[in-house]
């Protein structure tokens, strides 16, 4: 099995080179990795105290960034080496403040892990959620360097825990802890015989707190909401906002209406524009001639995190195609929240769902049906806005959890 991982290794990265010259993303991807070493030698020192966090992308950096905040504060003697497998990630928090080297993550073959590992010579390592490169993991288990993952969730289908999943299974086993989000990944995990874990819960809900506590005030969303309750669809996809803006369509007048569109590219704007019957405004255009638009368009990257505060229902997207996209950052405000029927892989969306914080829809019918509820019945509403409000407050704290017990383990020591 390790013979037939190398070689799909080998593979994906010969294939992501034929395929640079036409695909933007596997050009990033390429490029950002070309003499890594000598950029990483630039950047960190023999003799540094070194913390090496690993992150698939945009996601998993944000779900690990309370984390590294907490080292970069708790255990200022550390320097923080920061890796990224996707352009997504990498090319948005190339600047990263909080982290002194940030790199790709050079593919997993068994030399590039051998001379990675030897070169940062971390004292501890932190994988975020569901990276398990097998030649990092096992170069920094033969030199005893702590591994550990955090926010990890399992599920009974991958391949861990298949008939032919031994290989991928003696991975788990090279970690220092598993911090796991859930009791059912727990039972999952000590259940096939990985007894290096912890139920810490999800970093993620520590991350939309600190963000909604560090929100921006945006007086131009203010303004154009006015007296009125406004609706924010946010990271939203074309199926999402087909749906959408058939219920403005016919009701204009129930709400504001605002979208932050998953991409903001022109043609994808002009788009989403076209769905409307009514006056339409960019962000970047808003101005007091402006303001009586019933529809808005965020055009900006940066600013949606903030700009839930100013809502009263939000819709999610994404749920009509590979999954939703974060649902608890509105949550965390007291927004109950919508989206669509693609979200069983979602924890936190399965949660909100059940105590009565959210709801999904995979019809215009049933989209109309949660609005006209939610908008009819002011105690209906409010209960579904606390329960979102609860549900993220409560399960706050993974943070604090992973630094005391990875502290435990003394790596603060120095190494002779």
């Amino acid at each position: 099995m390790k013979l037939l991982y190398n070689i799909g290794i080998f593979l994906f990265n010969g294939l992501a080179h034929l395929i640079a010259p036409f695909n933007s993303k596997a050009s990033l991807w390429v490029k950002g990795r070309k003499n890594w070493a000598a950029k990483i030698s630039e950047k960190i020192k023999p003799g540094d105290r070194i913390v090496w966090i690993h992150c698939a992308s945009l996601g998993e950096f944000e779900q690990g960034r309370p984390v590294i905040e907490a080292i970069k504060k708790e255990m200022p003697e550390f320097r923080i080496m920061l890796t990224f497998f996707s352009p997504s990630g990498y090319e948005i928090r190339k600047n990263y403040s909080n982290a002194d080297c940030i790199s790709y993550l050079p593919a997993d073959t068994p030399g590039n892990a051998a001379k990675f590992v030897k070169l940062v010579n971390p004292e501890f390592v932190i994988f975020v959620k569901y990276e398990f490169w097998h030649n990092y993991i096992s170069a920094l288990y033969e030199r005893k360097i702590p591994l550990y993952l955090i926010s990890g969730i399992f599920r009974p289908e991958q391949h861990f825990f298949k008939w032919y999943g031994t290989f991928f299974k003696g991975i788990l086993k090279k970690f220092e802890k598993i911090f796991v989000q859930d009791k059912r990944s727990f039972e999952l995990l000590t259940g096939n015989g990985i007894g290096n874990v912890f139920l810490a819960g999800d970093t993620r809900f520590d991350r939309v707190v600190q963000i909604a506590g560090t929100a921006k005030e945006i007086p131009l969303l203010e303004q154009f909401r006015g007296s009125e309750k406004l609706f924010l669809a946010g990271s939203s996809w074309k199926h999402d906002e087909e749906i959408i803006a058939q219920y403005i369509n016919i009701y204009p007048e129930r709400m504001k209406w605002v979208f932050a569109p998953h991409e903001i590219d022109e043609n994808n704007i002009e788009r989403l524009e076209k769905l409307f019957k009514d006056r339409v405004v960019r962000f970047s255009e808003l101005n007091n001639v402006s303001l009586d638009a019933r529809v808005m368009i965020i055009d900006n990257i940066g600013m949606l995190s903030s700009a839930y505060k100013y809502a009263y229902i939000s819709a999610i997207g994404g749920g009509f195609g590979k999954g939703i996209h974060n649902i608890l950052e509105p949550a965390c405000w007291g927004i109950p929240v919508i989206f669509g029927p693609r979200y069983e892989n979602f924890k936190e969306a399965v949660d909100l769902l059940r105590v009565g914080g959210a709801k999904s829809f995979q019809t215009f019918e049933g989209f109309k049906e949660i609005l006209d509820i939610w908008l009819s019945d002011e105690k209906t509403y409010r209960i579904s806005a606390d329960i979102a409000s609860k549900y993220v407050k409560e399960n706050a704290g993974a943070t604090e959890i992973i630094i005391k017990e990875i502290a435990r383990k003394d790596i603060n020591r120095d190494r002779s």
